[in-house]
C-alpha cells in the first residue's frame, strides 16, 4: 500500500512536470509579445533576456568627441567630424544595428550603422583626415581610420549610442526653419512636443509628412499664429521647445 502512495505520488509529479514544459514555450512567447506590446528599447529587451549591454558611446557634437564607457568609467575618448549645416548629425539616443569592415572607400575601413528612423547614418572611418575636428560630414559620424578600427572592435551590436547637440539640446545649436519633406533631430524634437500636446498622434520618426504637416496646422491656428505648415522661431517658442531665441 505504502509503495502505490509513493508511486501515485511520483506519477503526479512527473504528470505536473509534464505540464509545465508543454506550456513553457507558450508562456515564453507570450512574455515576448508583451515586451513587443510595451516598446522595449533594444537594449531593456536585450538586458530581460540576460544579454549585457556591455560598453556604450557618448557623442558630443560641440566638442567634436566620441567617448567609450563602460558603466561609467570612460575606456577611451576620440576626435571626430560631424554633419556640416546642411546635413546634420541626428541627436537622441541610438543603437548600433549594422557594422561593415573592409575596404569602404570614403568610410575608411569600419562602419558601425545607426538606427536612426529618418536615415542612414553610421560611425566610420574616413578617407578625408583633415576633416576630424569640423562639421563636415553628410551626418555621419566620421573618425581616423584607426580610431575607428579600435572602436569596432570594442562594442558589439545593440550598444547604446548617445549623441549630444548644442545649447538648445535636442534642437542642437541652432533653430531651422522646418517644412514638410524635411527629415532631422529638429523635426522629431517638434513631433515629440506636438504629441506631448495632444496636436499629433504615433510615433516621433524625424520625418515631417502629411500628419506632421497637419498637426502644426491645427497647433499654429490653436496658438494665434498665422496660417501655415512651417516650423519658425515663433513655433518652437510658443510649444515651449525655447524659452528664448
Amino acid at each position: 500500500m505504502k509503495q502505490r502512495r509513493v508511486l501515485r505520488k511520483v506519477l503526479c509529479l512527473l504528470m505536473l512536470l509534464a505540464a509545465a514544459l508543454s506550456v513553457l514555450p507558450f508562456l515564453c512567447a507570450a512574455a515576448w509579445e508583451t515586451a513587443e506590446k510595451e516598446n522595449l528599447s533594444p537594449a531593456e529587451a536585450a538586458r530581460r533576456a540576460n544579454v549585457p549591454e556591455g560598453s556604450w558611446i557618448w557623442i558630443d557634437l560641440p566638442q567634436k568627441t566620441l567617448t567609450l564607457y563602460q558603466g561609467t568609467t570612460v575606456l577611451r575618448r576620440y576626435p571626430i567630424a560631424s554633419g556640416a549645416w546642411e546635413t546634420p548629425s541626428p541627436i537622441g539616443t541610438f543603437y548600433i544595428t549594422h557594422r561593415f569592415s573592409g575596404e569602404l572607400g570614403g568610410f575608411g575601413t569600419r562602419f558601425l550603422g545607426l538606427n536612426v528612423p529618418w536615415g542612414q547614418f553610421g560611425i566610420h572611418g574616413t578617407n578625408r583626415p583633415g576633416s576630424i575636428g569640423s562639421n563636415a560630414s553628410h551626418g555621419c559620424i566620421r573618425m581616423f581610420v584607426r580610431d575607428s578600427e579600435e572602436l569596432y572592435g570594442k562594442v558589439g551590436n545593440w550598444s547604446k549610442v548617445v549623441i549630444q547637440g548644442g545649447p538648445y539640446g535636442q534642437l542642437d545649436s541652432s533653430l531651422r526653419a522646418l517644412r514638410p519633406g524635411d527629415r532631422s533631430s529638429h523635426v522629431a524634437a517638434v513631433q515629440r512636443r506636438l504629441i506631448s500636446l495632444g496636436y499629433l498622434y504615433g510615433n516621433a520618426d524625424g520625418i515631417y509628412g502629411s500628419g506632421t504637416a497637419d498637426a502644426v496646422r491645427r497647433a499654429r491656428k490653436a496658438l494665434g499664429l498665422r496660417a501655415g505648415d512651417d516650423v519658425d522661431a515663433a513655433f518652437y517658442r510658443a510649444i515651449g521647445l525655447i524659452l528664448f531665441e
